[in-house]
């Protein structure tokens, strides 16, 4: 095991989360890339880092997180930043939503919940040091039609963000969230095409923002930004305020 700090990144085979992983092994990071089922992405992102390895887990279960902590012990034996990026998103109406499907992003927003838990525990609380960072949306805030589960979840997110951030309050660990708008990803591919036009018609700066764009707000929480703590950045183009 090197001296180097160690971040985890989630969901980090594809999109965001692939350029989160770049972004913190440029920042001297070791990074550990979780991922479900996007192994060929992983291995991708994996061969691109200077430092890193795999870390295959389903956060949907309590039990695959416990195994990704033993892995993560025997590759690592250290967590400085988490990175909460993995997501799912379902696009149904409230009217045709199957409640298994809205069982499904409940359950990852629980597995969040668990594995910052254990970190914490593990690791952070031990050093009275560290960086929890959770990549949201702009829809938590805003609202989208056909995306009720997946706005509930980014929404909660972000409170999650502010309650642990102050339970956190005088221990060194600070706690913030990362909004994207419209982002260049296989996620933002699957929105209707007349959604998406509606979409990037608000946006001022008139383009989608790129996944690098959002790596480096994230890189920012991870090294720097020392007195930003329970905050919710926007990453927007101008879409929404907040």
């Amino acid at each position: 095991m090197s001296g180097k700090p160690v971040a985890i990144v989630t969901g980090g085979g594809t999109g965001i989360g692939a350029a989160c992983c770049r972004a913190l092994a440029k920042a001297g990071f070791r990074v550990g890339i979780q991922f479900r089922s996007s192994e060929d992405g992983a291995r991708r992102v994996l061969a691109e880092v200077a430092d890193g390895f795999l870390l295959k887990c389903d956060l949907a279960g309590t039990a695959g997180v416990d195994a990704m902590l033993d892995e993560i012990k025997t590759a690592a034996g250290r967590v400085d930043v988490l990175v909460n990026n993995a997501g799912i998103s379902v696009n149904a109406d409230i009217n045709s939503m199957r409640p298994e499907q809205f069982d499904e992003q409940r359950a990852l927003m629980k597995g969040i919940w668990y594995l910052t838990k254990r970190i914490l525990r593990v690791y952070m609380l031990r050093k009275n040091s560290g960086r929890i960072i959770n990549i949201s949306s702009v829809v938590g805030h805003s609202g989208n039609a056909g995306q009720i589960p997946y706005t509930m979840e980014k929404a909660a997110l972000d409170a999650f963000t502010k309650s642990l951030a102050k339970e956190l309050s005088g221990r060194n660990i600070l706690v913030n969230s990362v909004a994207p708008g419209l982002i260049e990803t296989a996620m933002a591919g699957e929105i209707p095409e007349e959604a998406r036009r509606r979409i990037l018609a608000g946006v001022p700066l008139g383009r989608m923002g790129r996944p690098e764009e959002v790596a480096e707000v994230v890189s920012f929480l991870a090294t720097g930004a020392s007195y930003v703590n329970g905050s919710v950045i926007h990453v927007n183009g101008g879409l929404y305020g907040g």
